[in-house]
């Protein structure tokens, strides 16, 4: 079920591009949170997309040749692409001419960042975005539905929905410090729970589920920047509620919904 979220960040096959050598350009405006989909919604440790023109010279993904000893890359093989926040080369999981996907560097802390991508020396404008210290955002299998798991792996969909008292697994993004801490271009090998677990919280059609229901929240194991939940949903629970995850009024977007039934 991780690897279906990484393919979201990790898309297409390796074409040369015709745009020729004009620097690349994009905004502050035109980057966006992955998971959310949304613009101004970042935290370190979270994937961002930019979004623009010539941003690269070729379209590719993240594979198996990029990784070594469990580091991720900063550059994918033969495109020439690294993106710098706040003079720190970012990892990277997609590049195409109009599209780059990467994780920002889990080091940095709250405050303004600089995001500066270059192309084969050829360097776009820096762009600040504000990072907070913690972005939640549930991944989604479209505008409207997030990305959950049965406890056999297999995708809650509307086709296959999960039903109160079972045991699910929500995917995430941006939900903090973990301990241990995610270390710069390593891939997690182990769980590692939220620092502030005993402020995180799920909402099921704006109220809370009992604490108790959440068995864990943390890392992903073998995913940078890919968090999930394990919880057992309410015994008795409405059709499709809207899911929202963070902490106090710091929540992951409205408006997003778990197929049950």
């Amino acid at each position: 079920m991780a690897a279906f979220l990484l393919a979201a960040l990790a898309l297409g096959p390796l074409l040369a591009d015709t745009s020729g050598a004009a620097g690349p350009f994009y905004t502050a405006d035109s980057i966006a949170n992955t998971a959310a989909g949304i613009a101004g919604f970042y935290a370190p440790n979270t994937f961002i997309t930019i979004y623009g023109q010539n941003l690269a010279y070729v379209t590719r993904q993240i594979t198996a040749d990029d990784i070594h000893g469990g580091v991720l890359p900063t550059v994918l093989i033969g495109t020439g692409v690294r993106v710098l926040v706040n003079q720190i080369e970012a990892n990277i999981y997609y590049v195409s001419p109009g599209q780059v996907n990467l994780l920002i560097p889990p080091l940095l802390v709250a405050g303004p960042a600089i995001v500066q991508l270059v192309v084969d020396g050829l360097a776009g404008p820096p762009a600040t975005i504000m990072l907070t210290a913690v972005a939640p955002a549930l991944f989604q299998v479209d505008a409207r539905t997030v990305v959950a798991a049965h406890a056999d792996g297999s995708l809650v969909t509307q086709a296959a929905p999960a039903h109160g008292g079972e045991v699910i697994v929500l995917y995430a993004s941006g939900l903090g410090p973990t301990a241990p801490p995610a270390i710069k271009d390593q891939i997690p090998k182990a769980a590692a729970p939220l620092v502030q677990m005993s402020d995180f919280k799920v909402l099921l059609d704006g109220s809370p589920i009992d604490s108790a229901r959440i068995s864990y929240a943390g890392v992903a194991p073998g995913y940078a920047g890919l968090f999930q939940i394990n919880l057992k949903l309410p015994d008795t629970v409405t059709s499709n509620p809207e899911v929202r995850i963070g902490y106090g009024d710091q929540l992951s977007p409205a408006q997003r919904f778990l197929p049950i039934q």
